[in-house]
C-alpha cells in the first residue's frame, strides 16, 4: 500500500466544464415571468420543506430571482452525473465528505478560499474540507455540522437509577442493568446498511490514532491494526440489542425508540426530529460516547457551494450569503437539530444540553468515513460484520478493497 488514494474518480467527473456548460442551462436560467432563475441542489431529503420555507423568504426580499430547489433521490450520484455532463446547479448544498472531495478537484465549485465568510467559520470544519480533499483551497462554504452520539430515554435511566456513563465500563455496565430489567439496551437497525456508520465512526475516530488515514495512504498501518478495537468495541454493544438487528430499518428504529422500547439508540442527533414526530412527548437527552477522551465526531453535514460556471453568480452569492445570515442560520438549525459550523451561532435545543461542552471546547473530531472512498462500501462491509461478526474477515476486506482503490490510482 504504497500508493496514495486518488479520491478523485477522473475517468467520471473530469472536467471540461469550465470550457463551458451545455446550451439547457441557458434556456433554464431565467423564468417566464423574466425574473432570474437559479437552481438550488440539496442532497438532504429531511431538510426540503426547511429550504422551501427560506427560499419564499429570499424570494420575498428579492423579487427579481427565482430559486428552484432540486432534492432528487440519491443526490449525490444525481450530481456527479450532472457534473460529467457539464449540467451543473448555481448553488450546491451537499456533506464535507469524499464526494465533495472528487467534485471539488474536478473543478465543479467556485474556489471560495477568499471569501470573507469563511472569516466567521469554525477553523475546525474548514480544517476538516482541506484533509478531506488534500487541498490548501476550499470550494464550499461550511453551513451546519452534526454529531454522533448516545441518545438516550431519560424516563428509563431514571427508573432505573442509571446515572450517564463517563468511561467505557460505566457504559457496558448501564446497558447491562437495563438488560437485567428485561428491557432493551440499545436498538440497531442494520436492514439500513449506513445505520452502522454512527456508532462505527464514533468508535473509529477514537481509538484509531490522529493520523490514521495520512498512515493508511502511505502504506504505514492498515485497517487490521488501526480499526481492529473499533470493531471489536461495536461486537460488544451488538450483544445488548434485540433479535432480529438486520430485519429492521432506520425508521422502525426511530419509531421503537420513541415508543420506548429501548434506553438508548446509537444514532446521529439527525434523527431526533424523526423520534419526535413519532412521540412529540418523549424525554430524550444525548451524551458523548464515553470511550478514551470522547472527542464527538461531528464532520461539516452541509456547505454551501457556488458552480464555477452558474450564469448568475451575482444571484447565486446572493442567496448563500442570504442563508449564511445568523437568522436563517437559526431556523435551519432549530428545524433540522443541527449544530452551527458557523462562530457565535449556539444551538439551543435542550436535548443537545449533552454535547454543548464538547463543542464549546472544540473537542471534535470528523467523521472518519469521510475519508473512505466509495467503492470500498464501508457501510456495506459493516453490515456484512454485524451479520458474521467475523473481526479479521472484516479488516482484511476492508485492507483488500482499499488497496484496489489504490491500483486505480
Amino acid at each position: 500500500m504504497k500508493k496514495s488514494i486518488s479520491l478523485v474518480a477522473t475517468g467520471m467527473i473530469a472536467l471540461s466544464v469550465l470550457a463551458g456548460c451545455g446550451s439547457n442551462k441557458d434556456e433554464a436560467s431565467s423564468s417566464s415571468n423574466g425574473k432570474v432563475k437559479i437552481e438550488f441542489f440539496q442532497y438532504k431529503s429531511e431538510a426540503k420543506g426547511t429550504f422551501d420555507e427560506l427560499i419564499n423568504k429570499f424570494e420575498k426580499e428579492n423579487p427579481t430571482i427565482d430559486v428552484v430547489q432540486s432534492q432528487p433521490p440519491d443526490a449525490i450520484t444525481v450530481l456527479k452525473t450532472r457534473v460529467a455532463k457539464r449540467d451543473l446547479p448555481d448553488v450546491i448544498g451537499m456533506g464535507g465528505d469524499v464526494s465533495y472531495a472528487e467534485i471539488s478537484k474536478a473543478g465543479a465549485f467556485k474556489d471560495v478560499s477568499k471569501d470573507s465568510a469563511l472569516n466567521d467559520v469554525q477553523p475546525a470544519y474548514v480544517g476538516m474540507l482541506k484533509d478531506i480533499s488534500k487541498q490548501e483551497k476550499v470550494y464550499g462554504i461550511p453551513y451546519a455540522a452534526n454529531a454522533d452520539a448516545v441518545i438516550y430515554n431519560k424516563t428509563i435511566f431514571k427508573d432505573l437509577g442509571i446515572e450517564v456513563p463517563t468511561t467505557w465500563d460505566e457504559f457496558i455496565a448501564a446497558a447491562e442493568k437495563v438488560k437485567a430489567a428485561g428491557k432493551i439496551p440499545f436498538y440497531f437497525t442494520f436492514k439500513d446498511a449506513w445505520t452502522a456508520l454512527p456508532a462505527y465512526n464514533v468508535l473509529a475516530a477514537n481509538t484509531q490514532g490522529e493520523d490514521f488515514f495520512k498512515d493508511l495512504d502511505k502504506g504505514k498501518t492498515t485497517f487490521l491494526k488501526g480499526h481492529k478495537e473499533a470493531t471489536e468495541k461495536l461486537l460488544t454493544l451488538l450483544k445488548y440489542g434485540h433479535k432480529d438487528q438486520l430485519g429492521k430499518a432506520y425508521n422502525d428504529g426511530n419509531v421503537a425508540f420513541a415508543k420506548g422500547e429501548s434506553a438508548m439508540y446509537l444514532q446521529g442527533i439527525w434523527a431526533i426530529p424523526e423520534i419526535k414526530k413519532a412521540n412529540p412527548n418523549i424525554d430524550l437527552g444525548v451524551f458523548p460516547y464515553p470511550i478514551n477522551d470522547s472527542k464527538v465526531v461531528s464532520g461539516v453535514d452541509l456547505l454551501l457551494a457556488q458552480s464555477a460556471t452558474s450564469k448568475h453568480p451575482k444571484e447565486a452569492k446572493k442567496f448563500i450569503d442570504f442563508l449564511l445570515s445568523d437568522e436563517n442560520m437559526k431556523t435551519y438549525l432549530t428545524e433540522q437539530n443541527a449544530f452551527a459550523a458557523k462562530k457565535g451561532v449556539v444551538q439551543e435545543a435542550p436535548e443537545l444540553e449533552g454535547l454543548k461542552a464538547s463543542f464549546d471546547k472544540g473537542n471534535v473530531v470528523d467523521f472518519p468515513d469521510h475519508y473512505v472512498p466509495t467503492a470500498v462500501a464501508l457501510d456495506k462491509q459493516l453490515q456484512v460484520l454485524t451479520q458474521k461478526k467475523n473481526v479479521g474477515e472484516y479488516l482484511k476486506t476492508l485492507d483488500s478493497e482499499w488497496e484496489k482503490v489504490a491500483d486505480r490510482k
